[in-house]
């Protein structure tokens, strides 16, 4: 990290994960003897410890406990309805600086290594529009009709799976939300809102292992994963 430019740590994590069909947020259920969430504090930790982190919560929830959040600076904001309107909760809560890189990381992915996390904030700190971890797709991507019928085949050739976290500069992410908000767009990630006003965020190659927890296969997947990354040889 930059002695002279705070790493500001973006977590919304105020989704129910109704996908999941279980009795409470997908982020509280377990993987091993810890809560998703807790598992992905811990990662983001590992990599930048003196970083500030903000967590975009329910202003209902009652599964949250503190102890899980490993950080000396740490700030709890409302979550939205929308996961871009936890961000913009988040962006407008703290006191960041223009310059200042805000890394926005879904709670869902607890496998992120801090490899791919020091390398997405170098990248973000050299590119003036930002950057995100991605991934080439490799997969034959097919066209379907309402029905779920293949009408064809799309070219797979520059297709990217957008990952997190993403990384922007403080007065960039800012602009873009707003922006997406005034014009009432709706934004599944970061880079698209910053896309709208004309940007090209940079698209860095991450681990295939960085799973996000969707559906109920994905906890048995992603505590195989966990403990993989413990061992020297993955």
């Amino acid at each position: 990290m930059s002695a002279d430019r705070t790493l500001w740590l973006i977590v919304p994590a105020a989704g129910q994960g109704r996908r999941m069909g279980a009795d409470r947020p997908k982020q509280y259920l377990t993987l091993g003897e810890q809560p998703i969430l807790a598992h992905t504090l811990a990662r983001l930790y590992q990599a930048f410890p003196e970083a500030v982190l903000v967590l975009c919560l329910d202003s209902d929830d009652a599964w949250f406990q503190p102890e899980w959040v490993p950080f000396a600076r740490w700030q709890r904001v409302s979550g939205g309805e929308e996961r871009m309107d936890s961000v913009l909760n988040a962006l407008v809560a703290i006191a960041a600086q223009e310059d200042d890189i805000v890394m926005v990381h879904d709670v869902a992915r607890p496998c992120i290594t801090p490899d791919d996390l020091h390398t997405l904030y170098q990248a973000a700190c050299r590119h003036p529009s930002g950057a995100l971890l991605a991934m080439p797709v490799a997969d034959t991507m097919k066209r379907a009709s309402a029905e779920c019928h293949s009408m064809r085949t799309e070219p797979r050739d520059g297709l990217w799976h957008a990952l997190t976290p993403q990384g922007f500069r403080y007065a960039l992410l800012l602009e873009a939300l707003q922006s997406a908000r005034c014009h009432q767009r709706l934004v599944t990630d970061e880079a698209s809102a910053v896309e709208a006003l004309g940007e090209q965020p940079l698209l860095v190659s991450g681990r295939r292992d960085n799973l996000k927890v969707t559906h109920p296969d994905d906890l048995a997947l992603a505590s195989a994963i966990l403990v993989a990354q413990l061992d020297p040889l993955t």
